[in-house]
């Protein structure tokens, strides 16, 4: 069975940083395309980042490129999502999800998500 959870959202200042991980469980993480989105009150969901299966290419949302950072950890089955600069409007759920035709294709599993709040 697939199971992907996030962890590591909170509250943090403006300015601040947070390294959310995606640990997975019946899939293992370098086969996968795996992106990471994230859904604001009354927004919809949004892709912000993706890693490519095997070779690892990455690919950025143009509001994120430059302040976040997305990785893999095969040893661990994890993927990241460094979150750097953050701002109030990166406030939102941030879930990741495997992407079974490709970073440019839909999600097919997605985590239950964490909460991410910026302060100003």
């Amino acid at each position: 069975q697939v199971q992907l959870v996030e962890s590591g959202g909170g509250l943090v200042q403006s300015g601040g940083s947070l390294r959310l991980s995606c640990t997975a469980a019946g899939v293992t993480v370098d086969d996968e395309h795996i992106g990471w989105y994230r859904q604001a009150p009354g927004q919809e969901r949004q892709g912000l980042a993706c890693i490519s299966r095997i070779e690892g290419r990455t690919y950025y949302v143009d509001s994120v490129k430059g302040r976040f950072d997305i990785s893999r950890d095969n040893a661990k089955n994890t993927v990241y999502l460094q979150m750097n600069n953050l701002k109030p409007e990166d406030t939102a759920i941030y879930y990741c999800a495997i992407k079974s035709r490709g970073c440019a294709g839909r999600a097919s599993h997605w985590g239950r998500g964490t909460q991410v709040t910026v302060s100003a």
